[in-house]
């Protein structure tokens, strides 16, 4: 599959998740942590932002790198809810847990698609 191609699925699964914050936003509202300030509506609305953010950064060779950066910093607050989680019922702890491989292969996606975009070079006509 070709770096523009693979990219341009992941932002489309990424747009997907996007549009979902704010089509079934109670799902994302009960994962929340407690401790964060304002409402988890708010939150989920902000993570449905972010994730669309993300999806048009992924869509876009020249922001792709960004945007697999940004895979990899949120990777420590997956941890950390998997840690502050831990005493909850099973199904959020399952759901906490499952967060961190699954942003391992987001990263390593974003970062793939990225580097085969820097071995193509400018535009993916090649170096």
């Amino acid at each position: 599959m070709t770096s523009a191609r693979s990219a341009l699925l992941l932002a489309g699964l990424m747009a997907s998740a996007g549009f979902a914050h704010f089509a079934a936003p109670r799902q994302f509202d009960s994962i929340v942590p407690r401790s964060l300030p304002g409402s988890p509506r708010a939150w989920t609305k902000a993570g449905g932002v972010a994730e669309l953010a993300l999806a048009a950064g992924l869509a876009l060779p020249a922001t792709r790198r960004a945007s697999a950066l940004f895979f990899a910093g949120v990777f420590p607050a997956n941890v950390k809810m998997a840690y502050d989680w831990r005493h909850r019922s099973t199904t959020a702890r399952a759901v906490a847990c499952a967060r961190l491989p699954l942003q391992v292969l987001l990263i390593l996606w974003a970062r793939r698609a990225d580097i085969q975009d820097v071995r193509r070079g400018p535009a993916g006509l090649g170096g």
